[in-house]
């Protein structure tokens, strides 16, 4: 409260005319006090007509008053200026350099707070009050602070430009009728404004619709891509249906078509989302375009309005945007006619000629000759989804998540008896038979650890010995995962092995190169065994799982 005080004293104890606190006040007859340079000054320019009058009230005096200093106002000018805060009173209401500065105030100069467009000139809140309380002043049009106010006026002739010049589409002064402008057609310049106006609104008419009609067609663009997707995984699903009553060695021509059709879902999805891009971007773009156009109607400056309206009303017309046609996608369609046509001719073929088929170099053995993938993502292109075979596994062993995850239980399931189940180790392995270039990851949890294997189909044909337990003999290679420590196991030959604890592993197979390699994946991937050796025959990835309660899972990989 003490500090409003101040301020209001301050500004009680300050000149009018340079609104700063009074220097050598002076009070004239008719009350009110000024600095006496100040009020000097201002009598100095009234000093031709003989006529002087008080800046405030317009009181006239005649002759000039002879003035004397206040010395009680200047006491009081004094023991403001010890309480320290003049700066603080008066800083906030000082132009800074992106203001509007009052053009009547002198020295420090404040914030103006309207533009007067019949005066051509901004002022401060006070400056500003003959215009509330004069008569005259009050028609005057008042707008928000400009800096451009020098532009409504006609530089050759110094007058304000209230005509527009329809021959040469420009705004001019009265009096460039008269020369320059001799005989062409002009108007007042609000009657342009208002011809403007009815073009703006249209345009603004036609820009709204177009955005409408846009926004439809990116509408239609996302169903369609929820159309492509769904179609896509309903082929893919299909596909994997049909390969599966294929035999073993047709199985690996399901990842080539499921691969088929992601390229063709991904060209797809690339080509409406492009569509659909270009629509958000026309969108943007004519919102922006919108909002200029609002921004220059709102204009209250007839002269600002004609001034900007060139260069902010045009704009493109471009061509309505066709309609955006959702069609059945054929192509998905006949891949999976494709794909059963080929079922039944091979079912038909290893029927009858199964003796005469040999193996062939097929163009898959030929795009396995490329290098060796480094990164992430490059494993990922050989990613294949991974199922374990509930034929295989160890009755104390509960498969789920669509056969993808394993945990160790302490009570048997009541699996049915099968010559391919591990009954005396805790094992499992995965359905599908794997060959050519393949990568898998795993996720496990649990104390105790899991083995991470890769094994051939007929590990479990050494009978109940030790010799069929995942890294135990030639036809498995293992990784056991400790909570702290990883080992590798192949032919009962054990490796200690150092690197980063992850619960994702990751697990890359070429079989023509004889490559197998486990990763352990986080951020980045680390290496932490490569084995190199000749694979006989088909891989299957595979499951130990140590203590009850360890879970292990192959991960969806996109």
């Amino acid at each position: 409260m003490a500090q409003r005080g101040h301020q209001m004293d301050s500004e009680k104890l300050s000149c009018s005319i340079c609104l700063d606190l009074l220097k050598d006040p002076v009070t004239t007859s008719c009350g009110h006090s000024y600095c006496m340079n100040c009020i000097k000054t201002h009598w100095d320019g009234e000093d031709m007509k003989r006529i002087y009058s008080c800046p405030q009230c317009r009181e006239i005096f005649t002759p000039r008053p002879v003035l004397e200093k206040n010395f009680m106002l200047a006491e009081l000018v004094e023991e403001l200026k010890k309480t320290g805060l003049q700066a603080a009173a008066a800083d906030h209401c000082y132009a800074g350099p992106e203001d509007v500065a009052c053009d009547v105030c002198t020295g420090r100069k404040r914030k103006s707070v309207k533009s007067c467009l019949r005066c051509m000139i901004s002022y401060c809140e006070q400056h500003l009050q003959p215009h509330y309380d004069a008569p005259p002043l009050k028609k005057h049009q008042l707008v928000e602070p400009s800096k451009n106010l020098q532009e409504n006026i006609c530089s050759p002739h110094d007058e304000v430009m209230k005509i527009f010049c329809r021959t040469d589409q420009r705004l001019i002064c009265y009096l460039c009728t008269m020369d320059e402008h001799k005989g062409h057609e002009t108007v007042p310049a609000a009657a342009e404004r208002t011809e403007k106006q009815k073009e703006l609104e249209v345009s603004r008419l036609n820009i709204q619709q177009r955005i409408q009609d846009k926004e439809k067609d990116e509408k239609l663009l996302q169903q369609e891509v929820k159309a492509i997707n769904f179609d896509a995984e309903k082929t893919v699903e299909d596909s994997e249906k049909m390969f599966a009553q294929m035999i073993r060695l047709i199985q690996k021509r399901s990842f080539d078509v499921e691969q088929q059709i992601r390229s063709q879902q991904e060209t797809e999805v690339s080509r409406v989302k492009e569509l659909q891009e270009k629509l958000k971007q026309e969108i943007r773009d004519l919102k922006r375009k919108d909002a200029e156009l609002k921004q220059l109607s709102d204009t209250p400056d007839h002269t600002q309005f004609l001034h900007n309206y060139p260069s902010v009303s045009a704009f493109s017309e471009s061509k309505p945007s066709s309609s955006i046609n959702i069609h059945p996608l054929k192509h998905f369609e006949e891949v999976t006619a494709a794909v059963k046509e080929l079922r039944d001719k091979l079912q038909d073929i290893l029927r009858d000629t199964w003796s005469n088929i040999s193996p062939t170099i097929t163009e898959e053995d030929a795009l396995l000759s490329g290098p060796e993938p480094k990164t992430r993502e490059e494993f990922l292109i050989y990613a294949r989804q991974i199922t374990l075979d509930p034929n295989t596994a160890n009755t104390y062993l509960l498969l789920s998540e669509g056969n993808r995850k394993v945990i160790l239980l302490n009570q048997q399931q009541s699996y049915s008896d099968h010559p391919e189940r591990f009954n005396t180790y805790f094992q499992v392995l995965s359905k599908e038979s794997l060959t050519g270039r393949c990568y898998w990851e795993v996720e496990w949890r649990g104390g105790g650890g899991v083995k991470v294997a890769a094994a051939y189909k007929n590990v479990s044909e050494d009978g109940t010995s030790n010799n069929y337990v995942f890294g135990f003999n030639d036809k498995s290679w293992a990784l056991r995962c400790y909570t702290d420590r990883y080992t590798f196991l192949y032919n009962k030959v054990q490796t200690v092995l150092s690197g980063p604890r992850s619960s994702r592993i990751g697990v890359y197979v070429d079989h023509r190169a004889g490559i197998l390699s486990f990763y352990s994946v986080s951020e980045t991937m680390s290496l932490l065994h490569r084995v190199q050796t000749t694979f006989t025959e088909p891989i299957h990835a595979g499951f130990l799982l140590c203590n009850a309660g360890v879970t292990a899972e192959f991960v969806k990989l996109k």
